[in-house]
């Protein structure tokens, strides 16, 4: 039903068409469920990928999340950082009693320098556990907040932590340890420094922190207890390898050292620690598939399920291991699958029940650039999280190729519990995505000069994010012809970001009262427990006089 909106209001929208793209990061929306606020209901399931408008004048260089996460942190090529999804517990650093969710239409953008950090400090890389958020600066600092029962945002131990937080990460010798990467789980959190060393914080119950114990003890009223450290500790047996990857699931991590072994910790049920068997490891334990001598069948990357684990080994060949599907028994070490055998995998990662990879595309290798095919498969995917299609079977049992986004140069996928995002560059197949909302309601005439019709027939450009159209001549200073590439209005170019229903409010009230100066910008955080569903912006194209 989605779907054939779009293509009734573009059959309507005569003499308006689709221009070329310049090649930029773009985010594309493959679903956003109900954030299960009972003041805010997100709409319908989104069942193919769709362009999320609110972030489309953002150059994006990395999405986060985790399988078990119902949030999302985009980080752009300054460095900021755009959330939105739950915020259960303050997960996105603000007080979860006035925000219950954050809309994807209205991100909340964070820059470094609203934590304390320096002027020049950036985000360059973010973690989403369940109820908890991490953020990782570029000068190796750590900022976390929401839930912190079991001490998983590295503070002591409290109900939650409801703005971000430095986390002080100290070596043995009393030295700040500078942070380049995150993961995070249900109750726990992994970092990397940038020497290769790796601490872990929260709660040690089936012995994800690593450091050989669990802390079980039976307490008051036959209740069972575990070890919880608040403060970051190196994980034991792996101080005198340089990790460079680190990956966690709900209760397991996975790591990746610079010789390409794979080590394994933490909750083995399942198999997810591809060892054999369903024992937990309270210390990293060296996975024998990828210890050598064979270089090829060294890891080359890692990424960790909520209940299996995957690595891509040197030549491109996908291994996983654990809960491979819903029924069935779990691989209890890690296998290769015989459906993409003939794949070199590049990216691979896992969502709450999807699996994804992306690979080299040999059925487009004639269009003379270089193509990516998307991979996806898993079951029970009720809420459209694989984007098949509005056409298609939500759940897929085996590897499937994903026609939706065949063509488009798919660079990152950030799989969470129910939703999936991709990271793409603009291809002449991504003109054809539909764009999330799909109707803005943007003014019939121009923002300007409020007619119409220019003079002398003068087009009618529309914004790439809002839609709103402006007469060339109207334009300051005025252009000649139609542009090639994006072009977005000067209230969107203004506000990177900024709330597509507060700025589709904004242009409509410009538009009726016919003012030529541009409107100030627009607040991209809500703030209200009571969150308006936003009235939203559609691509921009062109249209011709009639």
């Amino acid at each position: 039903m989605y779907v054939l909106q779009a293509a009734t209001r573009a059959q309507v929208r005569k003499g308006r068409r689709r221009r070329r793209r310049a090649v930029r990061s773009s985010l594309q929306l493959a679903q956003l469920r109900e954030l299960n606020s009972t003041e805010w209901n997100s709409g319908p399931d989104l069942l193919e990928p769709f362009i999320l408008r609110s972030l489309s004048n953002v150059q994006a260089t990395s999405i986060h999340t985790s399988a078990h996460s119902c949030a999302f942190v985009v980080l752009d090529i300054d460095g900021v950082a755009w959330l939105f999804g739950r915020n259960g517990s303050c997960a996105l650093g603000l007080p979860s009693t006035d925000v219950d969710a954050i809309s994807e239409n209205a991100p909340r953008r964070l820059t470094p320098l609203e934590l304390g950090a320096p002027p020049t400090t950036k985000f360059v890389h973010a973690a989403c556990g369940r109820n908890h958020t991490l953020l990782v600066g570029s000068g190796g600092e750590l900022w976390s907040a929401g839930i912190n029962n079991l001490g998983q945002c590295g503070q002591p131990v409290s109900p939650d932590v409801p703005v971000f937080k430095l986390v002080n990460v100290v070596s043995e010798g009393g030295g700040r340890e500078r942070i380049v990467k995150a993961t995070a789980g249900i109750t726990f959190s992994v970092v990397l420094t940038d020497s290769g060393k790796v601490f872990t914080f929260g709660s040690g119950e089936k012995g994800q922190l690593g450091n050989g114990r669990t802390g079980e003890r039976i307490i008051t009223g036959n209740k069972v207890a575990f070890d919880v450290v608040s403060q970051p500790t190196q994980v034991e047996g792996i101080d005198n390898r340089k990790i460079v990857q680190i990956s966690a699931g709900a209760q397991h991590c996975i790591a990746l050292d610079s010789t390409g072994l794979v080590y394994v910790w933490g909750y083995g049920g399942y198999c997810r620690l591809g060892l054999g068997g369903q024992a937990d490891e309270l210390k990293p334990k060296l996975v024998p598939n990828f210890a050598g001598p064979n270089d090829l069948l060294m890891g080359a990357y890692v990424a960790a399920g909520p209940s299996n684990s995957v690595v891509v080994d040197r030549q491109g060949m996908y291994w996983m291991t654990g809960k491979v599907r819903s029924s069935g028994s779990p691989y209890s070490s890690f296998r290769y699958m015989q459906d993409i055998m003939a794949c070199k995998v590049s990216f691979a990662c896992c969502g709450g029940v999807t699996h994804w990879l992306l690979t080299p595309d040999d059925d487009d290798k004639d269009s003379g650039e270089p193509t990516v095919m998307t991979v996806a498969w898993g079951q029970n995917a009720a809420n459209g999280e694989l984007g098949l299609g509005p056409d298609e079977p939500k759940s897929a049992t085996k590897p499937t190729k994903h026609m939706p986004l065949a063509g488009v140069f798919v660079f990152d996928i950030a799989a969470g519990q129910n939703t999936t995002l991709f990271l793409a560059k603009p291809t002449g197949k991504y003109s054809d995505l539909p764009r999330h909302p799909i109707d803005v309601e943007p003014p019939d005439a121009c923002v300007q000069c409020g007619e119409d019709q220019g003079d002398d027939g003068d087009e009618v450009l529309e914004c790439e994010k809002c839609d709103a159209p402006y007469h060339l001549s109207c334009l300051t200073p005025p252009l000649e012809s139609i542009p090639e590439g994006e072009w977005f209005c000067p209230d969107c170019e203004q506000s990177p970001g900024a709330s597509v229903g507060a700025a589709a409010k904004k242009l409509k009230t410009k538009s009726l009262k016919r003012k030529a100066e541009p409107a100030a910008g627009c607040e991209s955080i809500l703030t209200k427990k009571i969150l308006p569903k936003p009235t939203i912006f559609l691509q921009h194209k062109k249209r011709k006089k009639q």
